[in-house]
């Protein structure tokens, strides 16, 4: 299945998923399962933490933080959104997304997320959780250039677009009446957007993925949305071949997000703007036709902000994926 160094983002991320063909029981493909359609299950955990203007270092475990999911799915004791620069505040972003991809044809694939969002915030002592189904997401890509049936030298171009869906609930508000911040929320109310294009190239077993993409939001019936934002990922990997079944990619990973945050009637309102760059390593082993997908990046540069700074984030993900050799669209001989 598609693996997470091909994934989009996000926000997305994202990131976007991938899988190749195997009819003679060897894998084909710059990675196993790249061109193969499957479900996978994913997780991930995005953290902020820490205010640059008060000298407080970010901590990827914050104290009381749980990375998988929260203590509470829905509560508030008190939370109120103002920023005095409470060492102790944080805010996590875990999102448990089920995933699906379908190959129409060798060059055509469609994909579909939908998440389960699991949003923490806490400020000055007070904390609010919000759960449940969010923002679905679908979208299709494009194989440009498909040179994988060679040896040595490999390459793969993937253009596509899609759009967010308004599944989420956006309208979730305190006891005294005060809607949450638009991040805050399970979803966002918009319809967003987005084109990507995404490079993969080996050259033997040492291999580059690149992900870009681009996504813009309407408003919603807050005229809440978000401004315009960029998502680039980048992994370097290494194959190594453990007998028939089983390969292992070890690889260095590169993510970086900007956008200038919230807006309101069309003018930016100063909140959660980001200018993030990550690093770090990733594992994705294959078994048969079962991935195991873990990446960790933490912060290597972070634009200035008073709220709480970045942090880090995680991936962990659980694949399959289905020997296809039948499309619903066959190429014309």
């Amino acid at each position: 299945m598609k693996r997470i160094l091909l994934i989009l983002g996000l926000s997305l991320g994202l990131l976007l998923p991938t899988q190749a063909c195997d009819i003679c029981g060897c894998f084909m493909g710059i990675t196993p399962y790249d061109n193969q359609s499957g479900v996978s299950l994913m997780h991930r955990y995005r953290i902020f933490n820490g205010y640059q203007d008060y000298g407080q270092s970010s901590k990827f475990f914050p104290g009381g933080v749980r990375p998988f999911f929260p203590s509470h799915l829905n509560s508030d004791n008190g939370y109120e959104h103002e920023h005095h620069g409470d060492p102790t505040d944080y805010e996590a972003f875990r999102v448990l997304e089920l995933r699906g991809k379908y190959f129409m044809s060798q060059r055509v694939e469609v994909n579909a997320f939908v998440p389960f969002v699991m949003n923490t915030s806490q400020i000055n002592s007070k904390q609010f959780n919000a759960s449940g189904i969010g923002d679905m997401t679908v979208f299709a890509g494009y194989h440009l250039i498909r040179a994988i049936e060679t040896a040595g030298v490999q390459s793969r171009l993937i253009v596509g677009g899609g759009v967010k869906l308004p599944t989420g609930n956006f309208r979730q508000v305190s006891a005294d009446g005060h809607r949450y911040p638009l991040l805050n929320q399970v979803g966002t109310g918009t319809t967003d957007g987005f084109v990507y294009a995404n490079y993969i190239g080996s050259f033997h077993n040492v291999g580059l993925s690149v992900n870009s993409s681009y996504r813009r939001s309407t408003r919603n019936a807050f005229e809440n949305s978000l401004a315009p934002s960029t998502t680039t990922f980048a992994s370097l990997f290494y194959r190594l071949p453990l007998g028939t079944n089983w390969q292992v990619y070890p690889s260095a990973q590169f993510f970086y997000e900007k956008t200038k945050g919230e807006m309101l009637e069309g003018h930016l309102t100063g909140e959660h703007a980001m200018n993030n760059a990550l690093l770090g390593p990733g594992l994705d082993v294959y078994y048969k036709n079962l991935s195991l997908n873990a990446s960790v990046q933490l912060p290597v540069y972070t634009g200035a902000t008073d709220h709480p700074a970045s942090a880090g984030r995680m991936v962990l993900a659980v694949g399959y994926s289905f020997n296809q050799t039948k499309y619903l669209f066959k190429r014309k001989s």
